[in-house]
């Protein structure tokens, strides 16, 4: 450990402060912030300062320090608070409310009215968090959040530990990398829901399957992906090369890439959406093109959206549980207030196939295409 100077060792008498770990099978375990301190190779005071969102440490030092105050959950003393506190919660948003979100946000909502909790939607923020996750932070707890559900998000390490340190629970849905254990998540079976949809369509004798939509990095897209390729492989399949091509989950990317696999001297007799949007973008395509839907080409979504119903035909999907997830994502973080444990940082919702009119047999045109 380095070598620490008067005013180090004075600090290290005076900050006793505890962090909170669940390391242990037997129950929580407690260490100081010289175990902190000891762990990142920097003094106390220097810990002191990061707890405290002093300035004057470098950002390689801060990343460090708030690391180590992650993985052991650490809660300065003065952010300590009680469960009862819990009037508010924050649900943040990636970009602006879409069918998917405002099922979420029904489900948090309802929840929240039965448990007495208020929720107020707010923007993600993310500039700000990735410059300052302490203000940010303390700029919540001054507006009384006692919580933050945050959807399809990604928080680093630095927003974690401010999130901790200000004892904060937070709960994810959808998040875009693989669930992590400080971070509590929600999902649905996005493998099986993608294995299922795509099942689906080589039982109605298509072989051309595509997968259009959805960000590369998301893990639920990265899920509903691999599920589409598993069960084409089940069945002796692979998609032709082209026929995977992803970006966002928006209508826009549905009819730019629709076009884009549509187009072609060979195209897909099927496509799997990476959500409901995408799908209504590629009926759009399919619609420019002059193919009719189901009878030239079958299309699928994912989510189960209130829209679906309303399309021309109504759209085959995958019904997420979304008002439910919200649901359970306010009670995990309302739980987690308390300091109960989780059975499970990581929970998935099960999906379900909904078959409607925008999917078909294939003819015998298409079989003997492929």
């Amino acid at each position: 450990m380095p070598h620490r100077d008067l005013s180090d060792r004075q600090s290290s008498r005076s900050e006793k402060g505890f962090l909170m770990t669940t390391t242990s099978s037997d129950g929580p375990t407690r260490s100081r912030l010289t175990d902190i301190a000891a762990a990142a190779g920097v003094s106390v005071a220097t810990v002191s300062k990061v707890v405290n969102g002093r300035p004057d440490v470098s950002p390689a030092t801060r990343a460090a320090v708030e690391a180590h105050i992650a993985r052991h959950h650490y809660v300065s003393p003065s952010s300590r608070r009680t469960a009862t506190e819990v009037s508010t919660v924050e649900f943040l948003l990636p970009d602006d409310l879409s069918a998917y979100s405002t099922l979420v946000l029904s489900g948090v909502v309802e929840a929240g009215r039965r448990a007495g909790v208020s929720v107020v939607v707010g923007g993600f923020l993310r500039g700000s968090t990735r410059t300052a996750p302490r203000a940010w932070a303390r700029s919540l707890l001054t507006a009384g959040r006692g919580g933050v559900i945050a959807v399809t998000a990604e928080l680093s390490d630095s927003e974690v530990a401010a999130l901790h340190s200000a004892r904060l629970p937070v709960v994810v849905i959808d998040p875009l990398g693989p669930p992590r254990h400080e971070v509590a998540s929600v999902a649905s079976t996005n493998f099986a829901g993608g294995w299922a949809v795509a099942e689906h369509l080589i039982r109605l004798r298509h072989r051309e399957i595509a997968y259009v939509g959805g960000p590369p990095r998301s893990a639920c897209n990265q899920a509903r992906v691999h599920g589409y390729r598993a069960a084409l492989e089940a069945a002796g399949l692979a998609p032709r090369p082209g026929f995977v091509l992803q970006d966002t989950f928006h209508v826009e990317t549905g009819r730019r890439l629709g076009r884009q696999v549509l187009d072609r001297a060979e195209p897909p007799t099927a496509v799997v959406a990476a959500n409901d949007e995408v799908a209504l973008g590629l009926l759009e395509a399919a619609r420019v093109l002059g193919l009719r839907v189901p009878r030239d080409l079958s299309i699928t979504g994912f989510d189960d959206s209130g829209f679906a119903t309303r399309t021309a035909p109504p759209l085959t999907t995958v019904r997420q549980p979304l008002r439910e997830m919200g649901t359970l994502a306010l009670r995990n973080l309302l739980q987690l207030a308390t300091g109960e444990p989780l059975g499970s940082h990581h929970v998935e919702l099960a999906t379900e196939l909904v078959v409607r009119g925008s999917t078909g047999p294939a003819t015998d045109r298409h079989v003997a295409f492929s």
